[in-house]
């Protein structure tokens, strides 16, 4: 169940005062020692695995959300300068630049940004912890689960008891942390026999794609008693970098990782060569102008890599058993509300 001890700042976010009162709030503390913790347990986990990090600007040329077929989030277009460029929604496609680079692979935590308005599951501004690496998707499912469970270890032994005391328990971090095997796994298709087609739990676009609604995330989250990573998704559902996972371009090689508020990890496999990511651009009906940089990557340097990106936040919300990502912020930033500092 989640945390039911909220006090007085919770859901006080426009507040021009909240920023003082939040010094004096226990909650609060806990989470910014909780994301300092993410922060630097992130940057030795994955030297220890050798990924090195990149130095990237928030601003970017190449939204890796467009608004095409299978787009689930809005850039956030600005002038520069006189200059029209994006905040950086994702900064997967220069995490594979980054693999061209180090030859295991790339890491960050930096903002992303995007152009819907907050609710219980969305911010317009968060924390993503992204890798790219050289190899397929099963590759990088095991660094996620490797990774969270190293986190949740972690947390575990140094804020246990803090937590417990909202919580009322710490069994889901100790599921996590003392976890030994892979994660449970069922394929897209799967899920919708599971789930009995019911259209509660599944979203048929009329673009012909499908894809899980928030109850069905739910359902399969308590299915599986907790953690479950759905593949092979509809290509037309996904991103489309993603790489087909067969000829008929129907599937992709992607992998969401479900827990506690629904997707927390998205994962997947990227095309290997400029042809196949032509071919999805086309597929997704995205424009190819601002993408010619990444086709010509891929044309002089193919290669298969693979990465995920976690929304810290998110985790944060299973590891508090807290309901509402807008409290996960200490600074609270809305679409079209200035609040200070």
């Amino acid at each position: 169940m989640f945390c039911n001890k909220l006090n007085s700042m919770h859901k006080k976010w426009q507040d021009q005062n909240r920023f003082l009162e939040l010094l004096e709030n226990p909650w609060y503390k806990l989470l910014v020692k909780l994301q300092n913790f993410i922060s630097v347990s992130t940057y030795k986990y994955w030297d220890s695995q050798q990924l090195q990090t990149l130095h990237l600007p928030i601003t970017t040329s190449t939204v890796s959300s467009p608004m095409g077929l299978g787009s689930d989030s809005k850039p956030v277009k600005i002038k520069l300068g006189g200059v029209e460029t994006y905040l950086a929604d994702s900064m997967q496609f220069m995490l594979e630049y980054g693999c061209r680079f180090f030859d295991e692979g790339s890491f960050y935590i930096m903002p992303s940004f995007r152009g819907e308005d907050c609710s219980p599951r969305h911010l317009s501004q968060f924390y993503h912890s992204e890798i790219e690496v050289p190899g397929n998707l099963e590759k990088v499912i095991q660094m996620a689960e490797g990774y969270i469970k190293f986190l949740s270890q972690g947390i575990l032994q140094s804020f246990g008891i803090d937590i417990a005391q909202y919580t009322g328990d710490v069994s889901h971090l100790e599921v996590l942390a003392n976890s030994t095997k892979n994660l449970p796994r069922i394929t897209f298709d799967d899920a919708l026999k599971q789930l009995n087609n019911d259209p509660l739990y599944i979203h048929h676009s009329s673009d012909g794609w499908r894809t899980l609604t928030h109850n069905g995330e739910s359902e399969l989250i308590r299915q599986f008693s907790g953690f479950v990573w759905v593949t092979h998704f509809d290509h037309l559902s996904m991103p489309f970098y993603q790489a087909f996972a067969d000829d008929r371009m129907k599937t992709a090689l992607c992998a969401d990782l479900l827990f506690g508020i629904g997707e927390v990890i998205g994962s997947g496999e990227r095309h290997q060569t400029a042809d196949d990511t032509l071919k999805a651009l086309a597929l997704h009906r995205v424009p190819v102008d601002d993408y010619h940089w990444y086709v010509h990557m891929k044309r002089k340097i193919p290669k298969k890599t693979s990465g995920f990106g976690m929304g810290i936040e998110r985790f944060l919300l299973w590891v508090l058993r807290h309901a509402d990502i807008r409290d996960m912020q200490i600074l609270p930033r809305f679409i079209g509300v200035k609040i200070n500092p």
